[in-house]
């Protein structure tokens, strides 16, 4: 699968994709990746949606292509969307991000980090729903979290972070990343392909985890502990009423 040029067009100037073009055109199609898991290599042919840095959709590229660091540093970035879900008892479910998954392999993270795919369902942006209805597919995909569950008018878009970051000399993650919460009692049955652990956690036992991230003794993927650091608690603390910290029009920029 080549670079999709029409996308890319408006991310680089010429001079740029006569630089970088052949280049993933190259890696694409040398790539071995035959040492991957071949669930997750199967995923990777699923269209994301190109967005610039103001969110505004400009095309779509190959999963694969995403998140390839080369592309990712020519400017190539996509829309995602961050699950955060509690229980009624104010815990988080965290997840362990399985040993399949091609960037940030066993990672601890938040509840469903993921894609709104570029088909009419989840490019539909009145009122989030086409975020909604991917993060409520992903949920069950990973989780097997039940949609009625989840409806899609629970959950509460707050805001926007852009973010980069490598996972590896090749893969990485470039990200339009809509945060959303909701807070429901589920149902869990995790996909072992996706999911290795997952658990229901305190601010407490969430503060211990990121303090034993920093000691190097466990993996946190890069968005949450950003989000952590700067968000997430205050959030938390305002479970019952989040209409203060709604701010859907921002888009924090972590790069």
């Amino acid at each position: 699968v080549g670079c999709s040029n029409d996308a890319r067009s408006s991310l680089l100037t010429e001079k740029e994709k006569k630089k970088t073009t052949p280049v993933c055109r190259t890696l694409v199609s040398i790539m071995d990746l035959s040492n991957l898991d071949a669930t997750q290599v199967k995923l990777l042919k699923e269209e994301c949606i190109l967005v610039d840095e103001n969110d505004r959709v400009i095309g779509s590229e190959s999963k694969k292509n995403c998140h390839l660091n080369s592309n990712i540093r020519a400017g190539m970035l996509h829309r995602a969307f961050s699950v955060f879900l509690f229980n009624t008892k104010g815990e988080l479910l965290l997840q362990q991000r399985a040993t399949a998954k091609i960037t940030f392999p066993e990672c601890f993270t938040n509840t469903c980090c993921s894609h709104p795919l570029y088909h009419p369902s989840e490019l539909e942006e009145e009122g989030n729903v086409g975020v909604r209805r991917a993060a409520q597919r992903k949920l069950n995909h990973e989780l097997g979290i039940p949609n009625d569950q989840v409806p899609l008018d629970a959950f509460e878009f707050l805001t926007r972070i852009h973010y980069k970051a490598e996972s590896d000399e090749v893969w990485g993650e470039h990200e339009v990343d809509y945060i959303l919460l909701i807070q429901r009692d589920v149902d869990i049955t995790p996909n072992p392909n996706e999911v290795m652990a997952h658990s229901f956690v305190t601010q407490q036992q969430l503060r211990e985890l990121l303090g034993n991230s920093e000691q190097g003794s466990v993996k946190i993927t890069p968005w949450f502990k950003m989000i952590c650091q700067d968000l997430l608690f205050k959030w938390w603390d305002n479970l019952s009423d989040l209409t203060s910290f709604v701010d859907q029009t921002s888009i924090h920029r972590m790069t």
